[in-house]
């Protein structure tokens, strides 16, 4: 009797993409035998990179990943897929059982254990899988990647040459249009108010 496939979902906004991502897709690979990257839409969040950017980020990376083990089918058994529904309906309508998120450090479970519950009462039957971020990734978040590229810090521990390259050349062309000042007025702590 053969085993029915179990397939995966790793969800995610990916705006960038940055090694922590990468390394929990490596990571899934070793749970699930094929891997679906959800790339959401997202907008209330408002990306930096629009959804087929993004997307198109996550697949570079990903074909970048060939030969980086000792599995060598890797990016095969990975497919990236945007999305803009119901993170449940979504991983029903690609077939998997089982969605996958990183935890980076005890403040993002709350919330994960949170979305977890949700998930599991929207369908019983998919389970959601915690992969701890690896220590040296713990620390790397899309939001903290930008905004020291924003400001001309060093990225490339952070993110792969290929992204760091697409952030420099965005935060370029938001310093020709005036972004980065704005970006440093949102950096700013809001001023106190008078004691009246």
């Amino acid at each position: 009797m053969a085993l029915k496939e179990r397939i995966g979902v790793y969800p995610g906004t990916f705006d960038p993409i940055h090694r922590g991502h990468s390394d929990i897709i490596r990571r899934a690979t070793r749970v699930v035998d094929r891997l679906v990257v959800a790339v959401a839409i997202n907008a209330g969040k408002g990306p930096l990179f629009t959804l087929e950017e993004r997307v198109a980020m996550v697949r570079a990376e990903i074909a970048e990943m060939q030969g980086d083990g000792p599995d060598d089918k890797l990016v095969q058994r990975i497919e990236v897929k945007p999305f803009d529904t119901l993170l449940m309906d979504f991983t029903v309508s690609v077939g998997a059982r089982t969605i996958v998120r990183g935890l980076r450090a005890v403040s993002d479970f709350e919330y994960e254990f949170q979305m977890a519950g949700m998930n599991s009462r929207l369908n019983p039957e998919v389970e959601t899988v915690f992969l701890t971020a690896s220590d040296r990734h713990q620390f790397i978040s899309s939001r903290f990647v930008k905004e020291i590229g924003r400001l001309g810090g060093e990225i490339g521990h952070f993110v792969s040459p290929s992204v760091a390259r697409i952030l420099k050349e965005r935060f370029a062309i938001e310093r020709q249009n005036g972004g980065a000042a704005r970006a440093m007025q949102t950096l700013k702590p809001e001023p106190t108010p008078p004691d009246e």
